[in-house]
This record gives structure tokens, C-alpha cells and sequence, in this order.
């Protein structure tokens, strides 16, 4: 874990030298600094003058690149929390704890240079006077090797980015990444007062990609607060929700330009044509190329998104393990739930292939009603004789059809069954246990409904779409449409199942990225029982 928590980072290069130099800087500030690391841009400046002077830097289309640069060196650096300030301001929001420089910037004897840096960090964002300041590398650490060659070639000096005094953009703006903050950044540079950034919730979030692992509204406009305040803070931001694709874009008569990507361009002359409807001025479209992920999956987006990192949270620990002395050390159980046709049971396969112990509580809930079973008498004195075959076992579809769509019934039901099939898992873990088996994996599509959480270290829980479990409902059981939904609505969701879960899996794509999920969960679990075992 690198020693500081937060971090300053000057840099003095020109504008046009920072996309060959972005990469190798902003790998040596990572390994100083957790996160946030802000970057204060101010090309030319000599920081060992007696006493720098804080700038913004100029908003111009070389400052654009540079932007880009940074924040695509950033995403190489896997959860590294960077912030490009665009002016100075009285406070940042996760004050910085050391100030870095790089030593190839600043030649010549370090004390001064070190000076310089606590002087400018005070000046500008109110930073202790006091801080440690650190150098980065020497000449020969910059990418290429000692700075020899030419600088590129130089712009016109007049070059200038349009300006307007109130900008929109809108987004989903989930686990803000490296696309988000180029974007936001652009937005700063071309608003002079106001940004109105739309941030989209409810029915905009049903067809995203894992809709259910977005952040809440809350905590996403949370973050783009802090971002954009830290960024520019001499801008005043109105940050409100979308609910259709158009916001106040169509409404507010003081916008003069809408910041777009090359995917919303579309959008962008839809809001346009909305607004000439309105009696309004056309907005300025102001278009920001996409960022491309070098680091992209078979699955997943060429591009920076940020459904690309949901994806890759796929299999991690979203929430702690539960903490509970009543359950065993070993053998450690996982329940593995998911609503129907969402690849559950493939899962547990894999998981059982990987050496975990299945218990399939299916299997068990068949048990239970079999004559003679745990469960068998209680059920035909609650139900009566109607529900039994000519052979004396229970009609399950008779039963089912008793007690669907009827809470109290089926209630009813529940309270029977469920604690004989708890009674038979509590049996199977400890069979699990005798076999000298680690993990154990509970197979349970109602384990939230029936609370046997309480018997589970993890509680892992299978997703896919809505309209993807239709189909696969629809094809495995031949139902009608109408039929596979009611099924479906009768169920948990699943944002309340990975509401309380640990472990997240989608068998949305293909047979071998299912597997590749479900060894990462594996791989990471054994690791956690490997922290675990040790002393």
C-alpha cells in the first residue's frame, strides 16, 4: 500500500510534451500516493523561484490533449483517483498529504525545488505549509529515455477552446472513471458560470448492462460533486436527476452548449430539435472523443465505460463475509441463489468442479414431501387429500397451484417445509466436514426468502436481464410470455438479492465467460481463506 493517502502532483512540462510523459509520471505518483492524486498543471513555471505563483493553465485544445493523456495513463492504474485541477481554489476535498514533483522538471539542487512545491500547494489550495515534498525519478526515468528529442510541434499560440456561460451534459456517471473526468473537465474549460450536469436514475438505468451493480443516485452524485468542485471551484453547479432522456436540456433557456461523446452526438441534435419545438436556440454541440480501453475483455466495451468495470466486479467481494462465532470455521459455506433461468445451477456445476461441495437444496425439497418424509404429514393435514396421487405421493403442481398467488397459503406452507430442508443442509454441511472438504456450496434458489443466510459465511447470487430470463424460461418450460413474467414477478429481484449479497455472477454471455467468472471468484475466495488460515 503506497505511504499517503492523497497527493499533489506539479507538473511544469509544456502542454504538448505531457502525452509522451503522462504514462511514466503518473506511474511514480502511484506508487506514492493511494488516492486522490491531484495534479496542478502549470507549464513553465520554475519552482524553485523564491516564491511560485499559482495559474490555471490556458484552455486550449493542446490543454485538451493533455487532459486526455492523463486521464488514459490513469486508467492504467487500476483504481487510482485522478484529478486535474483546472484553477485554484481555498480547499481541496481530501487535503493532500505529500507533494510531488518530477525530478526532470525541476534540475538542480532539491532543496528549493521542495520549497517551491509547500509555497505553491499553500498559495493555491491551502495546503500546511509543512507537507513533505517528494521529487519523482530523474531525466532518465521519463518515457524515451533522457529528454533529448523535440517537444511537439508548437501551436498556435492564439489556439483558444470556445467559451459560454452555461454548459449541460448528461450521463450515468457510475464509478466515475477516466471518460467521465475528460468529459467533466471539457465542460469546466468551456463553462464560465454554470454547469448543469444531468445524472441519470430510474427507468434510464433498466437496460444498462448490470443495472443492478450501478451506484446509488445518491452516492453517484455525491462524487461528481466533489470531483467538479475540486476541478474548477469557481463555477456554480446545478447537478439534478434524469428520468428521460432530455432533462431540462429542452427547457432551460439560458444553456448555449451541451457536451457530448461520439455515441450521444444523436442525442445531443435531439435535445436540438426538442428545443427549436420549445421556441428555444438551438445549443452548441461540443463533441469529446471516446477514450479506448487498452485493458478490454472479450466481452466487454473498446472504449473507457463503466460497464466494462461492472462487469469486473463480477466474482469479487462486493461486502464483507459475514462475521458470525455460531457458524463453522470449516467447512466454509457459500449459498449460491439466483432467480429462475439465471444460470445458477451451471454455476454451482463449475463451483463443484472446482472441488466444492454441492448441496443441491432442490433436491432436498423433494425429500421433505416424499411419504414418509419430514415434511410428508404436516403437508397433507394442512392441504387435505386432494393434493396426493393415487400412489399416495404429493401432486407438487397440485400443491403449487394451492398456494400461488396466495401469501397466506403459501406461508403456510413455508413454515412446514422450510425448517425440515434447513434440518437436512445443517446435515450436509456436516457430512461436507467429515469428508474433509474446505468449501461448501449451497445450491438455493428462495435461500434469501427463507433466511438461511444465517447459515452461509457468503451469500452469492446469480443475475441476468429480465427479458433474457423470459426467453430462457420460455424455452426450457415451454410457457407463454404472459407465464415466464408472472413467474419471474413472483420472485425476489435482482437488485434486492445482490442487495445482501457478497458475490455477484452473470451467465449472460457465453459458456466460457461464465467459467472465467466463476474461477476468479474461486481464486479470490481461496485467497481470502488463505488470510484467513494465517496467523
Amino acid at each position: 500500500m503506497p505511504p499517503f493517502g492523497s497527493g499533489l502532483l506539479v507538473l511544469t512540462a509544456p502542454l504538448g510534451a505531457l502525452p509522451r510523459r503522462a504514462a511514466a509520471a503518473l506511474a511514480a505518483a502511484a506508487g506514492v500516493v493511494a488516492g486522490p492524486l491531484y495534479v496542478h498543471l502549470q507549464p513553465g513555471l520554475c519552482l524553485a523561484a523564491p516564491a511560485p505563483r499559482p495559474a490555471a493553465p490556458p484552455a486550449c485544445p493542446a490543454l485538451l490533449r493533455a487532459l486526455a493523456a492523463l486521464y488514459a495513463a490513469a486508467a492504467a492504474q487500476r483504481g487510482l483517483d485522478l484529478r486535474v485541477l483546472l484553477g485554484p481554489g481555498p480547499r481541496l476535498a481530501r487535503p493532500p498529504r505529500v507533494l510531488l514533483a518530477s525530478a526532470a522538471e525541476a534540475p538542480g539542487p532539491p532543496g528549493p525545488v521542495q520549497l517551491g512545491l509547500q509555497h505553491l500547494a499553500a498559495a493555491a489550495y491551502g495546503c500546511p505549509p509543512c507537507l513533505p515534498a517528494l521529487l519523482l525519478g530523474g531525466p532518465e526515468d521519463s518515457e524515451g529515455g533522457p529528454e533529448t528529442g523535440p517537444e511537439e510541434d508548437p501551436e498556435d499560440p492564439d489556439a483558444a477552446l470556445p467559451d459560454f456561460s452555461d454548459v449541460a451534459v448528461g450521463g450515468t456517471f457510475d464509478r466515475l472513471h477516466g471518460a467521465h473526468r475528460l468529459l467533466l473537465s471539457a465542460c469546466c474549460l468551456l463553462s464560465q458560470q454554470r454547469l448543469l450536469a444531468g445524472v441519470a436514475d430510474g427507468d434510464l438505468l433498466r437496460h444498462k448492462v448490470l443495472a443492478e451493480l450501478i451506484e446509488p443516485y445518491e452516492l453517484r452524485v455525491a462524487k461528481l460533486r466533489e470531483f467538479l468542485e475540486d476541478v474548477k471551484p469557481s463555477l456554480r453547479y446545478d447537478i439534478v436527476p434524469l428520468v428521460d432522456p432530455y432533462g431540462p436540456s429542452v427547457t432551460d433557456p439560458d444553456l448555449q452548449c451541451l457536451v457530448v461523446s461520439e455515441e450521444t452526438r444523436r442525442g445531443g441534435e435531439a435535445v436540438n430539435k426538442r428545443r427549436l419545438e420549445n421556441g428555444l436556440p438551438e445549443l452548441a454541440l461540443y463533441e469529446i472523443l471516446l477514450m479506448k480501453d487498452p485493458d478490454h475483455s472479450q466481452n466487454e466495451e473498446e472504449k473507457i465505460s463503466s460497464s466494462s468495470l461492472r462487469q469486473r466486479l463480477l466474482g469479487t467481494l462486493l461486502r464483507p463475509a459475514r462475521q458470525d462465532p455460531a457458524l463453522p470455521s470449516r467447512p466454509y459455506v457459500i449459498g449460491l441463489t439466483g432467480g429462475t433461468g439465471s444460470g445458477k445451477t451451471s454455476i454451482a456445476k463449475l463451483l463443484g468442479h472446482l472441488g466444492a461441495f454441492l448441496i443441491d437444496a432442490d433436491k432436498l425439497g423433494h425429500a421433505v414431501y416424499v411419504p414418509g418424509g419430514p415434511a410428508y404429514e404436516q403437508v397433507v393435514a394442512a392441504f387435505g387429500a386432494e393434493i396426493l396421487n393415487e400412489n399416495g405421493t404429493i401432486n407438487r403442481k397440485v400443491l403449487g397451484a394451492k398456494v400461488f398467488g396466495n401469501q397466506e397459503q403459501l406461508k403456510n406452507l413455508t413454515d412446514i417445509v422450510w425448517p425440515e430442508m434447513a434440518r437436512m443442509v445443517k446435515e450436509q454441511i456436516r457430512e461436507a466436514d467429515a469428508q474433509g472438504k474446505a468449501v461448501c456450496v449451497l445450491d438455493a434458489a428462495v435461500l434469501l426468502e427463507a433466511g438461511w443466510q444465517d447459515m452461509v459465511h457468503e451469500v452469492w447470487t446469480a443475475i441476468i436481464p429480465e427479458e433474457e430470463a423470459v426467453k430462457r424460461i420460455m424455452a426450457r418450460d415451454g410457457l407463454s410470455e404472459e407465464a415466464a413474467r408472472s413467474r419471474l414477478q413472483s420472485q425476489m429481484t435482482n437488485s434486492q438479492r445482490v442487495e445482501q449479497s457478497q458475490v455477484v455472477l452473470c451467465t449472460l454471455w457465453e459458456p466460457d465467460v461464465t467459467r472465467k467468472q466463476v474461477e476468479k471468484a474461486w481464486d479470490l475466495l481461496q485467497q481470502r481463506l488463505s488470510q484467513k488460515r494465517s496467523p
